[in-house]
């Protein structure tokens, strides 16, 4: 009768590995393949990229899938709150953002960087917004209101522009060749986004990175100058745009003016730049 090695069962992980390599090189796919998720992944990311609703049958064509398919998958996404129907159309729901604000680099950046944008706004007379880079977008993940009686200001979770606003600008400017490529490429276009040419683009990003900072007149609203400075942590990586978007007083009260404003915003930018472990940004 042959015998039989027992194996060890720190032995164990080895051997399935290898017998997992033999099963993938065999078939070419992998073992622990989950189409399911596969097509629900497919669907949000789909979503992400649209800059309008679409239907069942839109969501179909463009993933190459059939209705039959894909309608389980979007019923049970809709149930669980990552997407919102409207007239059989879809969109995603803020519920990824939130899942992401849960992210511990995140709450450490807004409940750090909170405390100095309620002093900004205070001195200012001022909203201020903190964004990041998010899947070819910049969101809005924290905000202070001015303490004035009326304010202007983003909502958080906001989607804005990567390529036609300052804190895009900003977040684009402060990092390497290789990343803002990267970036430009899953670059999203936003509802009403107005077009730029690839060369002005980039003098624009050139010109933001020597400068230090954004300053330039809101795309979308009229009479709204926006600054935006960068917030940099360790080893100089560019974590969050912190923003004003500037509106001047025209009555007999008499506010920061904006350069006094972009003064406040530069020192409170570099001062968080700081407390998130940047050595020389902003020294």
């Amino acid at each position: 009768m042959p015998r039989t090695r027992k194996i060890n069962p720190a032995e164990a992980p080895a051997i399935q590995t290898a017998a997992d390599h033999e099963e993938e090189s065999a078939s070419g796919k992998t073992r622990y393949a989950a189409p399911a998720l596969d097509k629900g992944l497919d669907i949000l990311e789909l979503l992400s990229r649209s800059e309008q609703m679409l239907t069942l049958n839109q969501i179909s064509r463009q993933l190459g899938r059939s209705v039959t398919e894909i309608f389980r998958m979007v019923v049970t996404l809709e149930q669980r709150g990552y997407l919102v129907a409207d007239n059989d159309h879809y969109r995603l729901s803020l519920k990824l953002f939130e899942l992401a604000h849960h992210h511990q680099p995140i709450r450490s950046l807004v409940s750090t960087a909170l405390p100095h944008m309620r002093e900004l706004a205070n001195r200012a007379m001022q909203s201020t917004h903190l964004t990041v880079y998010e899947a070819g977008r910049v969101i809005v993940v924290a905000q202070v209101d001015s303490p004035e009686r009326w304010a202007f200001g983003l909502k958080v979770g906001a989607l804005v522009s990567l390529t036609d606003t300052a804190s895009g600008h900003v977040l684009l400017a402060f990092r390497d060749e290789a990343e803002r490529a990267g970036m430009l490429a899953a670059h999203v276009r936003m509802d009403g986004e107005q077009e730029i040419e690839t060369a002005q683009l980039m003098r624009q990003i050139e010109d933001t990175r020597k400068r230090g900072h954004s300053r330039m007149e809101s795309r979308q609203i009229r009479g709204v100058i926006n600054l935006s400075y960068p917030v940099m942590g360790a080893n100089n990586r560019m974590l969050a745009a912190l923003n004003v978007p500037y509106i001047e007083r025209i009555d007999k009260k008499v506010n920061p003016s904006l350069d006094e404003v972009q003064g406040i915003v530069q020192e409170v930018s570099a001062r968080l730049s700081r407390l998130m472990g940047d050595s020389s940004f902003g020294s």
